[in-house]
Order: structure tokens, then C-alpha cells, then sequence
């Protein structure tokens, strides 16, 4: 008898500040009985003010910076692994601060799920509707982007309104209204409270009202699905590096090393080259367990070809029958990240998938208003955190998708070539 292996569902948890995010992942992770007793025993003696009556710090155990410790705020994005008979969790505790929104992004962009916590002590419910906050909206605008797959709308610190269903019920409106306009479809809410355990493992007694699953249930049980499912027959592999050993002219071996993006490989399959449009034949694939005749997509692979060709990192490798081609004017949703604005007469670097390339913004179709939820024409450069369209000319062809069609070659990120950061991360839209 084969036992099955547990999947791996990522998810990653999005809000304002103070929303209780590290609280929820601790009090999930301690309720889930998957630390261990050094782990407990550190927690405990790290909550001064713990008594019986008084709950745990759960936020450190994901606040692990000192900076983060101090600040009493999340900075940088957590990664926690753990796991349920059912599945295997990576989790990412993501800032809330407006100024670490680019961290969010990196936790979203593999993202199955977002947990987007709202503290429902912070919202003025006797306005209706319930105006919900800015980074909240942000927050859901960047997910529906990045396509993530299901959000799950965690109302939280309702026991500090005393487990109120008519404040659930206001908020959970609020939001229903926000998931129209954006067009979000997989929305699930859930009452909680982190502090206090309310529906994260188990049901709550307090909330007699809520007849649906606590948020691990939930977690457990929705379906993995990939909004880009490519077809498995038109391969691309992009070359992150090139492996040489030199030996006779009858041993030298040349490797072309990366991780199959989409589609399936096999020995003996014709590929085509980009962007040079040349064509070999596979002569041998390596994987971590050594020579293989196939692979799937997510492989990390090496391979080897039949021809001599001039192959270098940033070239990619596609089935001859791939209708991608190479392009040099690209339409994208761009979010902008740095706190110097765009400057439209400069360059950025670009990278995609192993590629590098100079680019420029050569125009700004449209800039999102978070409060009207439009596209209106862009009155100043970009500021940060601003969504925009954009299309943008680069000095060098890249082979890519829509980033609907295929996530890894439809996104990209601007690099400052000065300063070396990351000021922008952009999703195609349109090529050519």
C-alpha cells in the first residue's frame, strides 16, 4: 500500500499595519502543535507579561529581526514551513507598512492563497458602507494582479467588539462590494480572533453565529489551481547558466543549466533557440538524480544538445512548435516601489526570467485612484507604491508570455543600475 504525498499549498498573509498578521501565524502555528517544546518554552519565557490569563506574544515567533522586535512592526517577509496530515504549508508573513509593499509582492507572486487580515476594531461601522482601509484596498488591487488564486478575508480583533455578528456582517458587505469592482471571484471569509484562537484551528464557542470553517480547515481544503496552465506540449526553458568541462575534443561537455518554466522535455525533442531562431536536438537531460529521459515543468535541469551553439545565459530554449517569439515593446501593469520617483528619461534595468536588459518607460498610459478604483491619466512621475500601465521599449528582445498565460515569463522586475535596487515589479499584459 503507497501512501500520497502531501501537497504543498503556499499562502501568505496581506493587511495594514497592526492587523495582528504575526499574531495570527504564531497562534496557527502554536495551536497546529507543530513547534517545538524549545520553541514554546522561549515564547514563554519571551511574553514578560504572560499569566494564565493572559495570552501569549505569538508575534514573535515570526517578528525574528531585531529591528522588527523594536519597531514592534513587520519589516521583511517570514517564511514558516509546517504541515497538516493533509498538506504541507509554506507560509509568508508579509509587511504591513505602505513602505515595505514590494515585500508583499515577493510573498504574493507564487502565492495559492492571501490571507488579508482586517482589524475590525480600527473601522468605523456606523458608517455604511463600511469605508475599508487604503492599504487594504492596496493590498486586494496587487493580488487580483498577480493573479493569486483564492483570498481569504480574515475579520479580525472581534473580541474586542465583543463577537459582534453584525460587525462581521458589515465588514464582510464592505469588502463583497470591493471583490465586485476589482472582479475577484475566490473570496472566502472567516470571524477570527488571533490573539485569543477564535476560528484559526479550531471553531469558536464565541461565535455561535459563524457556521463555516476555521481558517486551517479552509487552509486544508481549497483546491490548488494555477490561474496560467500552459500547454504541457510547448516547452520553455530559459538558461540560467552554462556548465563546461573541458577535457579531449571527444569529452568536452557543455551544459545548459535552469528550471524548466512550462511544458515537458524529452532526449531526442527539437528545439528552437531565442532569440536566435536556431534549432538542435536534445542530446541528454540531467536532473538531481542524474540522466533522465523526460522532465516536467519546475525541473531543475541541465541539457545537453547535439549542436554547437552559441548559447549564453538569458537565451531560452523552446519548442519548436512554441508560438513565443522575441520582443522589444512590451504593455504592463507596473507597481513602483522606491522612493524616488520614476524618471522617464533615464533607463532601468530589466530583468526577466534569467535575462537582463536596459529598458525605458516610454509611456504611462494610465495611473490607478485607490479611491475611485479607475484608470485615470497619469498628472506627475510615478510615485511610490503607485499601479500604473505602462508600456515600456527595451534595448534587447526577451522571450515572454502574458503574465495570464505563464506567471514566470510574464513578469519582470526594474532594477536602478545606479543604486542597485529594485524600484518596480511589472506584469505583461500586451507584447509587441
Amino acid at each position: 500500500m503507497t501512501t500520497q504525498t502531501p501537497t504543498v499549498f503556499r499562502f501568505i498573509t496581506a493587511g495594514s499595519v497592526d492587523d495582528g498578521k504575526s499574531t495570527l501565524i504564531g497562534r496557527l502555528l502554536y495551536d497546529s502543535h507543530v513547534l517545538l517544546s524549545d520553541h514554546i518554552e522561549q515564547l514563554k519565557s519571551n511574553s514578560y507579561h504572560h499569566t494564565d490569563q493572559a495570552p501569549l506574544d505569538f508575534a514573535l515567533l515570526t517578528d525574528g529581526l531585531a529591528a522588527e522586535r523594536e519597531q514592534g512592526i513587520t519589516i521583511d517577509v517570514a517564511y514558516r514551513y509546517f504541515s497538516t496530515p493533509e498538506r504541507k504549508f509554506i507560509l509568508a508573513d508579509t509587511p504591513g507598512h505602505e513602505q515595505y509593499t514590494r515585500n508583499m509582492v515577493t510573498g504574493a507572486s507564487t502565492a495559492d492563497a492571501a490571507i488579508v487580515l482586517i482589524d475590525a476594531s480600527r473601522l468605523d461601522l456606523q458608517q455604511q458602507p463600511v469605508r475599508l482601509l487604503p492599504q487594504t484596498i492596496r493590498h486586494s488591487v496587487l493580488l487580483k494582479r498577480l493573479a493569486c488564486p483564492h483570498i481569504i478575508v480574515a475579520i479580525n480583533k472581534l473580541d474586542l467588539l465583543h463577537y459582534d455578528a453584525a460587525a462581521f456582517t458589515a465588514i464582510q458587505n464592505a469588502y463583497t462590494q470591493l471583490a465586485k469592482q476589482l472582479q475577484l471571484t475566490a473570496v472566502h471569509f472567516v470571524p477570527i480572533s488571533a490573539l485569543h484562537g477564535d476560528n484559526i484551528v479550531h471553531s469558536s464557542t464565541n461565535m455561535p453565529w459563524y457556521d463555516g470553517p476555521s481558517l486551517l480547515t479552509l487552509l486544508n481544503t481549497l483546491p490548488i489551481t494555477d490561474t496560467a496552465q500552459p500547454d504541457p506540449g510547448l516547452a520553455l526553458f530559459p538558461i540560467q547558466r552554462v556548465a563546461r568541462q573541458d577535457g579531449s575534443a571527444k569529452d568536452d561537455f557543455r551544459g545548459y543549466q535552469g528550471r524548466l518554466e512550462q511544458g515537458q522535455l524529452q532526449v531526442g525533442q527539437t528545439i528552437r533557440l531565442l532569440p536566435s531562431q536556431q534549432r538542435s536536438t536534445i542530446a541528454a537531460i540531467y536532473g538531481i538524480h542524474g540522466q533522465q529521459e523526460q522532465a516536467q515543468p519546475g525541473e531543475v535541469l541541465t541539457i545537453t544538445l547535439q549542436d554547437e551553439l552559441d548559447i549564453s545565459r538569458g537565451d531560452t530554449l523552446v519548442a519548436v512548435e512554441h508560438p513565443v517569439q522575441n520582443h522589444q515593446h512590451i504593455h504592463a501593469s507596473l507597481c513602483w516601489f522606491d522612493d524616488q520617483p520614476l524618471n522617464p528619461a533615464r533607463k532601468y534595468w530589466l530583468k526577466h526570467t534569467t535575462k537582463t536588459v536596459y529598458a525605458k518607460i516610454s509611456g504611462i498610459a494610465s495611473v490607478l485612484d485607490l479611491h475611485e478604483l479607475k484608470e485615470k491619466p497619469a498628472a506627475r512621475p510615478l510615485q511610490m507604491n503607485d499601479m500604473a500601465k505602462v508600456q515600456l521599449l527595451l534595448q534587447q528582445p526577451i522571450a515572454a508570455n502574458r503574465y495570464l498565460d505563464n506567471k514566470a515569463t510574464g513578469a519582470f522586475i526594474l532594477i536602478d543600475d545606479i543604486s542597485h535596487r529594485t524600484v518596480a515589479a511589472g506584469m505583461i499584459e500586451q507584447l509587441g
